[in-house]
């Protein structure tokens, strides 16, 4: 990573960065990219992906209807309804 490269970056990203601080930014994301290297070099054959480190399952609650069905109250109060739909003004022509 070279700071030609940073410049690039940075007006891609839409961000300014000082040219005193080129130096300091291109070695920080050169280490960046030399971690992401190590971990790309480790052998991860036969290595089950997983979506959390604890084999946790989520308690889910029952579905059950906890409030009465009030549709008929909220559309009659509504400024415009037509076949048990809220009409709203357009905004996209």
């Amino acid at each position: 990573m070279d700071p030609a490269e940073i410049h690039k970056l940075a007006n891609l990203a839409k961000i300014e960065i000082d040219d005193s601080h080129i130096a300091e930014v291109t070695a920080r994301i050169s280490d960046v990219l030399a971690l992401v290297d190590q971990l790309q070099a480790a052998d991860t054959r036969g290595v089950t992906p997983m979506a959390h480190p604890l084999d946790a399952v989520q308690r889910l609650r029952t579905d059950e209807v906890s409030e009465p069905n009030r549709r008929e109250d909220f559309q009659a109060i509504a400024p415009e309804t037509q076949e048990g739909l809220y009409l709203v003004p357009k905004v996209i022509d």
